[in-house]
């Protein structure tokens, strides 16, 4: 008997199993199994001791440390189960459906272009307080915008994932990629996260056309942000709570190039609505607050 989670919903019959061991070695080769039109098997690696589940024509899983996902390309009718929910996630099946209405039609209705504003740097560089400073300085100009705060969303979108550097990059992919549907929205989606990997930064500035993601650096050094250090994770980086933090025992690789740096020099520091101002000249300069 398949684990509870194995079983499938009750639209589906499971007339028998078979539960075959596979005594593959790690980095074996790969093998590709096929059951029948309703579903099919991609490729896959398996390690030792690899078991694959498969039931009459319905569904095959294989659990065990998998380099290459299994692809369901047929659902069943009806299903719901967790198996095959996950299956068809990976489904390849899939054709992009254009609309009838596009981002020039959304522009021209909000009369602004959809953009995203991707602020980077430390921890405690000022990037959400610059955020949503612009946010209230664009909604007093009647523009649309939305902020994508890296705190934030990791209380639900991204709270799956931890701070190892795998985690980091696909917190920083999701991020960009409802940031590109917001832009194609028309709204001035505006990004607040550490991004600390130039490579990561790279990959979601490559989503958007020529201009439509403008990095802005907030340089400020080190030894202010750790001063400020307001939600206290440099004084527990640096007593060893807390791993991988960025400044302290992980870098932050800055950008080859920024549209705009905002640094603060000495005593004289600029306040988040000054800065807010210096971005909004550049949307205006570049035409991104009108249609």
């Amino acid at each position: 008997m398949p684990a509870p989670w194995l079983r499938p919903c009750l639209s589906i019959p499971l007339p028998k199993a078979v539960f075959v061991k596979l005594p593959l070695p790690a980095s074996s080769t790969s093998l590709g199994l096929s059951s029948g039109n309703n579903a099919r098997l991609s490729s896959v690696q398996a390690i030792e001791e690899s078991t694959v589940v498969i039931t009459d024509n319905r569904v095959a899983v294989i659990s065990g440390n998998l380099i290459c996902p299994i692809q369901f390309l047929k659902r069943p009718q009806h299903c719901y189960c967790c198996v095959c929910e996950n299956l068809h996630q990976m489904a390849t099946n899939i054709v992009w459906h254009k609309s009838s209405v596009g981002k020039l039609h959304r522009q021209e209705l909000l009369q602004q272009k959809g953009c995203v504003i991707w602020f980077t740097g430390l921890s405690g560089s000022g990037k959400s307080t610059l955020a949503y400073a612009l946010c209230q300085a664009l909604y007093s100009r009647g523009k649309l915008t939305y902020v994508l705060d890296g705190d934030n969303v990791r209380h639900g979108l991204n709270r799956d994932l931890a701070f190892k550097v795998e985690d980091r990059a696909e917190n920083i992919r999701r991020i960009g990629e409802v940031a590109k549907l917001f832009a194609d929205a028309g709204i001035i989606c505006i990004a607040s996260v550490i991004s600390p990997y130039r490579k990561d930064r790279d990959a979601c500035c490559a989503l958007f056309p020529e201009g439509d993601f403008i990095k802005v650096f907030m340089d400020v050094p080190l030894q202010i942000c750790e001063a400020r250090d307001p939600k206290g994770l440099y004084n527990f980086a640096r007593a060893g709570k807390i791993k991988g933090f960025t400044g302290v025992d992980d870098p932050y690789e800055p950008s080859l190039n920024f549209e705009i740096v905002l640094p603060e020099k000495g005593n004289n520091i600029t306040s988040p609505y000054e800065m807010a101002e210096t971005v909004i000249s550049y949307l205006e300069e570049k035409g991104y607050l009108r249609a």
